[in-house]
């Protein structure tokens, strides 16, 4: 640990995280509101739009749900037209979820929309602040991810 680290830096440091993070969150869903999808959905859609068709149990577990769960937010997706199930090119047993046009220009939207609030908030913050902001950030992304 680096010497000027304290463990009421750390903590600090934990508290400032989790309170942007909830409050982009609670940003994200008011977005949210103005389209025909949930919160959950809206996760499930932007799974399928970075890692493309997925099956059922991938989409669980990179959302932490039970199979049943996903299977009926699936269920309601498809209903939407947001998704399709589609057969597996190389194995027919295996169906994986296809995102429509419908759910990614609506994932898209609210990734903009997003986006827009994020670049009003950071108005206030000089270019160097951003840069450095940025790369801070993405060391710790990194970080983590090792973990």
């Amino acid at each position: 640990m680096p010497l000027s680290m304290d463990e009421k830096t750390v903590a600090e440091l934990e508290k400032l995280l989790r309170y942007i993070a909830a409050n982009l969150k609670q940003r994200g869903r008011e977005i949210l509101t103005q389209y025909p999808i949930t919160p959950p959905q809206f996760v499930a859609l932007q799974w399928l739009l970075e890692e493309g068709d997925l099956t059922i149990g991938e989409l669980s577990n990179k959302m932490y749900l039970a199979c049943s769960t996903t299977t009926d937010l699936v269920d309601r997706m498809e209903r939407n037209g947001l998704v399709a199930r589609v057969k597996d090119k190389h194995d027919r047993r295996v169906v994986r979820i296809h995102l429509l046009e419908k759910g990614e220009r609506i994932i898209e939207e609210v990734i903009q929309k997003r986006q827009h609030d994020l670049a009003q908030v950071l108005q206030h913050f000089s270019g160097d602040e951003i840069v450095f902001l940025e790369k801070c950030l993405r060391k710790l992304h990194q970080e983590i991810k090792k973990e």
